[in-house]
């Protein structure tokens, strides 16, 4: 009998901004729930309804960056200059090591950086289906102005070209069919000859020479 790694899968959904990583991250842990989802930390204060331990874990600027100088993150990042956003090593590896799976949804320059810590994660790009599909996603959003859409769309072009650093590209020019695909890599990915555990190879090797023997 074939057993399993107990480890589980660490899953980066990245893309440039409108390709639509979040709705299909999103998707995807309505429709499977033993997947889980990565919860940032950041240094910003909740807004509305927001929830500590479930939209992010909020702490004070020295809590942070005293876990930056410990090592505690996978990547963080301070973003327009003021608040720090990261994503807790010590949160994902507690799944890992449980065998639970975990989605991390994130810009592509916070995936390059968990991907030099965790190579071994599965890193899928979320590309749109053309760039003019995704500027008129952004313009469609209505929540930004026209210089802030532009500078987005100039941004999405560069990033693209980070492609080949990833492990897989999923082209979302439908979201059920994205979702599909990547429902489909992760399943690909479990079934990986490097995720068996030795051991029960050898008793199987084991196996196979007891019955030869009575063969005989």
């Amino acid at each position: 009998m074939v057993k399993k790694k107990k480890i589980g899968s660490l899953i980066v959904l990245s893309g440039p901004s409108g390709a639509g990583k979040g709705t299909i991250c999103n998707k995807l842990l309505e429709d499977d729930d033993s997947l889980n989802l990565s919860i940032s930390m950041t240094t910003r204060a909740p807004r509305g309804v927001e929830v500590d331990g479930k939209d992010y874990y909020f702490v004070s600027r020295d809590e942070f960056e005293k876990r930056i100088n410990d090592g505690e993150f996978l990547e963080y990042a301070k973003v327009h200059g003021d608040n720090y956003y990261g994503t807790p090593k010590d949160k994902v590896l507690e799944y890992l090591n449980n065998g639970e799976d975990i989605i991390l949804e994130i810009d592509i320059q916070g995936a390059l950086k968990v991907k030099d810590v965790m190579p071994e994660g599965i890193f899928i790009f979320i590309m749109p289906p053309s760039m003019r599909e995704l500027r008129d996603r952004l313009v469609k959003r209505n929540t930004e102005t026209k210089d802030k859409i532009i500078e987005r769309f100039k941004n999405a072009y560069k990033e693209i070209n980070e492609v080949t650093k990833y492990n897989y590209i999923v082209i979302n020019d439908e979201v059920s069919s994205a979702v599909e695909k990547v429902k489909a890599i992760i399943l690909a990915e479990k079934c990986r000859v490097d995720r068996i555990e030795d051991f029960e190879l050898n008793n199987e090797e084991e196996l196979l020479h007891e019955l030869l023997v009575d063969m005989r």
